[in-house]
């Protein structure tokens, strides 16, 4: 089934040095880009981490420090790649977890703007657990009959994607509960939690209140935290090893409570 889009749905996939969102740094990005008439155009990226990758991750992307001598860094290619994403929605496997919180704390480091509200995001990963749970090399063989190709390729990894994610539009079409072939559907169909920042620390409860979503406030709204129960809560937040996205959220929120 092709994707029913009013604007285009960029689906992308990231290798990077290690799995920390504020301290890791993206090495490869690769895209997707599909367009309401149907054509596609890709591209991938390769950047200069400027550290060292460990052997661990090297392990699993199979990029190494020498291939990567003479690259950009990301802060030099930033512009060019928020010019991607601008005016798109956009897609991945396990990018609202994962992905997109590192991409927009790269974009912060590079001071180069990128606003998660002017964006619906679908995550296939999120969609095919809740169908069938499990991960996207046996999502490529449960959906579209094969196996993949070159695994944690970041280019191959996105392709992938993109092709389950059609599949399971054609597999689910006509269930009891079908699943609809439109872009803000699948964004909240995918999405566990109604996050406030995208890492998931601040989320809106039933009565769309932010709350936390973790330590000793969780489930207590952030007003009543910032305001009443904990003053320094703000303070150790912004001083602490939070990514930037959730900062500028919860400042946002902070400065929004302080005016009433």
């Amino acid at each position: 089934m092709e994707l029913n889009l009013k604007r285009p749905l960029v689906v992308f996939d990231l290798e990077s040095t290690g799995l920390n969102i504020t301290e890791d740094r993206i090495i490869e990005l690769s895209y997707v880009k599909v367009f309401p008439d149907g054509h596609e155009e890709s591209k991938t990226y390769r950047f200069n981490p400027e550290k060292v990758i460990p052997q661990q991750a090297i392990d699993v992307h199979h990029i190494t420090n020498e291939m990567l001598v003479g690259e950009p860094t990301f802060k030099e290619r930033a512009h060019d790649i928020a010019r991607v994403f601008e005016g798109c929605d956009i897609a991945g496997f396990n990018s609202n977890h994962f992905d997109i919180p590192l991409l927009a704390q790269e974009m912060s480091k590079a001071g180069v703007e990128f606003d998660p509200s002017q964006h619906k995001f679908i995550d296939v990963q999120t969609i095919y657990h809740k169908r069938e749970k499990r991960d996207l090399e046996a999502a490529c063989i449960f959906y579209c009959g094969h196996p993949m190709g070159n695994h944690h390729s970041a280019a191959d990894d996105a392709k992938t994607t993109l092709e389950v994610l059609k599949a399971q539009l054609d597999r689910y079409a006509d269930d009891a509960e079908p699943l609809q072939n439109d872009v803000e559907y699948l964004s909240q169909y995918s999405s566990h939690n109604r996050n406030v920042d995208l890492a998931g620390r601040i989320i809106y409860n039933e009565q769309k209140q932010p709350v936390f979503n973790f330590g000793k406030h969780k489930g207590k709204t952030v007003e009543e935290v910032l305001t009443k129960l904990d003053f320094g809560y703000y303070d150790w937040m912004m001083k602490s090893d939070f990514p930037e996205n959730t900062k500028q959220v919860l400042t946002r929120l902070y400065i929004q409570y302080k005016k009433k």
